[in-house]
């Protein structure tokens, strides 16, 4: 079994976000499968992170915001990123 070298994928980042319009976004990143985990449980649902602060922002629930965004909160605890 061979796996792609690590070197051929960008650092992830301290602070990163899905959002393309967000500052924090690197989409050389996103060529890539990353990993969330927080609390120890594999999260699938993070919009963005911060590993420095340990904190997420994920969708609450249904809602959404005037434009149709999700409106998202802020979780604290411990944040691991990884690629898959």
């Amino acid at each position: 079994m061979t796996d792609t070298a690590p070197t051929d994928r960008p650092p992830l980042p301290d602070h990163l976000s899905v959002d393309p319009r967000s500052p924090h976004h690197v989409a050389a990143v996103f060529e890539h499968d990353i990993g969330i985990r927080f609390n120890g449980k594999d999260r699938f649902d993070v919009e963005e992170y911060c590993l420095s602060e340990g904190w997420i922002k994920v969708p609450a629930g249904r809602a959404v915001d005037r434009k149709g965004r999700p409106l998202l909160i802020k979780l604290k605890g411990t944040v691991e990123a990884f690629y898959r």
